[in-house]
């Protein structure tokens, strides 16, 4: 056997994930459930082993990513990891998010068909996962949502970058400014979801569309994706190492303890006091000079 050829997915022993082959699909889930699928360090590294995996496997056709349970695809990044690991140690960021950005870029280069199953939430980083993928498939209750200008961090890892590609212009900023949740059935509506389905159905649309991927050429399919992904690779190229830093130089700024923070503590956040500190901040800056 090749050393580049795939494996059986017995062969892998994860902790966060599912790893799954069958008749020519892979399925990947992401299996934190209590913690709406967020993402954590170990998460990101296992999706990654098995993204790589998939893509190397020549008898896999199509590549399918969800989550476990009902409640959430993914929520994004595990807001409770960046308070204990980051807040103190900012550096550290950096490093969480290199390997942050080599998951969803071996995803985004997978050579493979992949499509998102929507099976609950969709949320900042999480819906940065969905339109990672080629194409998704939702259940009718779920809802998509950005929370980043909110809760403390900026949505470019995907989203600024690509939201308007599929939505619009004046409907990403929407997204991204808002923070509002919106139904997937307007979702399907701007083109950020390619079918929405009652939840009973969703295994069988997700399946009847894998299907239709395997009947077609593989090489065909792999660079008319490849040359689909142009602009996303543009727009990301030119973008994603400045926000690799601005959030590693920002994660101990007062906007995004506190965002962190009032997420942690179940609470929201005190936007008028922070908009007073920083007008107070201003104005004793000015003095000095």
């Amino acid at each position: 056997m090749s050393k580049y050829a795939g494996l059986s997915s017995k062969e892998f022993v994860f902790k966060t994930i599912l790893y799954q082959k069958k008749n020519r699909v892979a399925t990947v889930t992401i299996n934190r459930p209590e913690v709406h699928n967020c993402l954590n360090l170990d998460t990101l590294r296992e999706l990654g082993a098995a993204f790589q995996d998939a893509s190397w496997d020549d008898e896999i056709a199509v590549v399918v990513v969800t989550g476990a349970g009902e409640k959430a695809f993914c929520t994004g990044a595990d807001i409770k990891e960046w308070k204990q690991d980051f807040l103190g140690r900012p550096n550290d960021f950096y490093k969480w998010m290199g390997i942050f950005i080599e998951t969803f870029e071996r995803l985004r280069n997978i050579g493979k068909p992949t499509v998102a199953r929507l099976n609950g939430m969709v949320v900042g980083g999480g819906n940065e996962l969905q339109i990672s993928c080629d194409l998704a498939i939702a259940a009718d209750d779920v809802f998509i949502r950005h929370v980043g200008t909110e809760r403390g961090s900026v949505p470019a890892a995907g989203a600024t970058q690509w939201l308007p590609l599929i939505v619009g212009e004046r409907r990403a900023r929407e997204i991204l400014f808002l923070c509002e949740e919106l139904p997937v059935r307007k979702a399907f509506e701007w083109g950020l979801v390619n079918e929405v389905v009652p939840r009973k159905n969703l295994d069988e649309a997700v399946h009847r569309m894998a299907e239709k991927l395997k009947n077609k050429l593989p090489e065909c399919t792999r660079y008319t994706k490849q040359q689909l992904n142009f602009w996303r690779d543009f727009s990301w190229s030119m973008t994603i190492g400045h926000v690799r830093d601005w959030l590693t130089v920002h994660t101990s700024a007062p906007e995004i303890v506190e965002g962190i923070t009032a997420f942690s503590e179940k609470r929201q956040v005190n936007y008028e006091k922070l908009r007073k500190d920083l007008s107070i901040r201003r104005k004793q800056a000015t003095k000095k000079k």
